[in-house]
């Protein structure tokens, strides 16, 4: 299903209609406030090994990440944040940003990786957060697959080439090219792993 979603506006019965599909177990092509990604409900285990498998990845190796609604969320899937780290979320959050911070034990067993670690990200994009926010809990986020998908900008052309692979494709407008900035907080500061298109100045 390809629908249209007003990118500032969300209709609350077509989130509705998102939120229902990943309750049940569905995968889905969503905006975010960088690129279009692959997204499922966290607690969905079915979910997150189709999404594995359309990324031809072991979910505990996969650059997977969390999309939350909020900071109180985000603590809930992360050990303990120190003041001055809480103040770095909370300046550069909502925006364009993946943090990599050690994992609670709230993360389901699946997504532990052996560094038991996980991104966090509150996008900047009242589609994703609208999203999370009816779901009451974060969506599971990846890259879309393949070479050069990046480059996929328009929704009809991804639903062109991912509506076998999804459930639902949202049309909220053209994404963006350049992914998230990633940086690595797991060791009391923060570097950058990958220079998205979130500006670092710390």
């Amino acid at each position: 299903m390809l629908l249209s979603i007003h990118p500032q506006n969300p209709q609350p019965r077509h989130i509705q209609t998102v939120v229902d599909c990943l309750q049940s177990g569905g995968v889905i092509i969503y905006p975010t406030d960088t690129i279009y990604g692959l997204g499922c409900d966290i607690f969905q285990t079915k979910a997150i090994e189709r999404i594995a498998r359309i990324k031809q990845v072991d979910p505990q190796k996969a650059q997977l990440s969390f999309v939350c609604s909020s900071l109180s969320d985000l603590s809930n899937y992360t050990k303990s944040i120190s003041t001055p780290l809480y103040r770095i979320l909370k300046n550069y959050l909502p925006g364009p940003y993946t943090f990599i911070l050690p994992a609670s034990k709230q993360v389901p067993k699946i997504l532990h990786s052996k560094k038991s670690t996980i991104g966090l990200r509150i996008p900047n994009h009242p589609v994703a957060l609208g999203i999370v926010e009816a779901l009451t809990h974060p969506i599971l986020s990846a890259s879309l697959p393949g070479d050069y998908a990046e480059e996929l900008t328009q929704p009809d052309e991804i639903y062109e080439k991912y509506q076998k692979l999804v459930d639902i494709v949202i049309d909220s407008g053209a994404g963006g090219i350049i992914p998230s900035t990633i940086l690595d907080c797991t060791s009391g500061s923060c570097s950058v792993i990958r220079q998205g298109a979130g500006v670092w100045e710390d």
